[in-house]
């Protein structure tokens, strides 16, 4: 069996039965690397080079985690969740639960939608907008299953098809130029319009699967403890009794300014060093209770932050192998002259190949060079070779334990410790997305 296959297969089996994915990772890239004849000492150095490229992401979730619960701590979320819980008579009235519950999930949607192009922050609103709005979400009883795949679609989909923002740099920047210098040789030529109609009808298919995971999969209520976020001389409760109008000033400045030092430095820790200085200075908490805040913040997202640096140092080995070009070229030797089982091979073993990597950005060079030439000796047209690598790169991002458009997800919803990575995110993001995109994206590679 394929090195990569195989430590996939690890990954993933360790992972659903509950063994930490931090572990699942490390042992499948010593599976994978072994099986593919590496010796040990060059899987841990493979291993140890990856890591580095996860730190950075980590350190940032870290930092952000500190800032929400510094939110948490100066009562101004306990403040807001118990004033929308009284005035949408939530507890009284269970009937409007319902269309409170959609008013949430959409206002979840159009954030992340809006994080990938008009406020380009990517994940980076998760930690800071979610955790605050738990307690409202228990209230509800709203499964965070479905905030989940909300969340996840929200940061997937926009930019496999708009053009704009962290759009134009998948599409334009990676898909588009990746395409082009790899068929080059063979009388490919797209351009900018044709990317985004060739991902319409895979994206169509997630879309239908927001709406079956919104609509049926997860619309029977849920209950959920309420858990403070925060705990210190005085609890978010206390907090907010004694909370200034100046102060409520002070908290909603910290957000903006947050946002702002992020997208001025690109930088996401100085973005919640920055909102975590200002809370400091506030004195919405006392002075000495900083350092267990932010201990107790980074604590939150240590899980997140150690599965971030594990998965980098697992797509480091499992680039290592050189067992990708293997697996391409084992499949085509499956698959005969049949145009539309050579669709389904491919998004197949492009599905394997982002699980493990666990960044669409960064596996569109690798498939595009080793794809392109497979769908056009297929007879795939322009636009279909267009459909199946980059609906094989999308694979990995939705539903991957690795990847960041799951592990976001998890790092708001987790942050009181109710709402498992594996079960709650990455099963049903692989189900209501990756399913999907795999069948609309063997739809347009047979009809474009």
């Amino acid at each position: 069996m394929n090195a990569i296959v195989l430590a996939i297969l690890v990954m993933v089996t360790l992972s659903l039965a509950r063994v930490s994915v931090v572990f699942a990772l490390i042992a499948a890239s010593l599976v994978g690397g072994l099986v593919a004849g590496m010796p040990l000492t060059a899987i841990m150095d493979a291993f140890n080079q990856g890591l580095g490229n996860g730190a950075t992401i980590a350190l940032s979730y870290a930092v952000l985690g500190a800032f929400a619960v510094a939110l948490s701590r100066s009562g101004i979320t306990e403040l807001l969740a118990n004033r929308a819980i009284r005035g949408l008579h939530l507890d009284d009235q269970p009937s409007s639960r319902r269309w409170v519950a959609f008013t949430l999930l959409g206002a979840l949607l159009a954030t992340a939608v809006s994080s990938q192009n008009l406020i380009p922050v990517h994940i980076a609103f998760i930690p800071v907008l979610v955790p605050p709005l738990l307690k409202l979400m228990n209230h509800l009883r709203l499964d965070r299953r479905v905030a989940a795949c909300v969340i996840t679609f929200g940061i997937t989909a926009p930019y496999m098809l708009l053009p704009v923002g962290f759009g134009s740099i998948f599409l334009n920047d990676i898909l588009l130029t990746n395409l082009n210098e790899s068929g080059a040789e063979l009388g490919l030529e797209v351009t900018r319009g044709m990317v985004p109609m060739a991902m319409l009808m895979p994206i169509g298919g997630m879309a239908l699967g927001l709406v079956v995971a919104v609509l049926f999969s997860y619309r029977r209520p849920r209950r959920y403890e309420d858990r403070d976020l925060a705990h210190g001389d005085e609890t978010p409760a206390q907090a907010a009794r004694h909370l200034a109008p100046w102060q409520m000033v002070v908290l909603g400045a910290s957000l903006v300014g947050t946002v702002a030092i992020q997208l001025l430095s690109g930088s996401m820790v100085l973005g919640g060093l920055f909102g975590f200085a200002l809370l400091s200075v506030s004195g919405v908490f006392r002075w000495h209770e900083q350092d267990d805040i932010f201990t107790e913040g980074m604590r939150m997202m240590a899980l997140v932050g150690f599965i971030m640096i594990s998965a980098a140092g697992f797509a480091g080995v499992m680039q290592a192998t050189g067992e990708v070009p293997a697996l391409v070229e084992g499949s085509a030797e499956l698959i005969g002259d049949n145009r539309g089982l050579a669709a389904l091979i491919m998004l197949l073993v492009g599905l394997f190949i982002t699980m493990g990597i666990g960044s669409s950005f960064s596996t569109v060079p690798i498939i595009a060079s080793l794809y392109v030439p497979l769908a056009l000796s297929f007879g795939f047209s322009p636009m279909a070779t267009i459909a199946l690598v980059g609906t094989a790169a999308a694979l990995g991002d939705a539903g991957s334990p690795a990847s960041d458009s799951t592990l976001g997800p998890t790092a708001g919803l987790n942050a009181d410790g109710q709402h498992d990575h594996i079960w709650d995110t990455v099963v049903p993001t692989f189900l209501h997305y990756n399913v999907p995109l795999i069948a609309f994206g063997w739809l347009a590679a047979m009809v474009l």
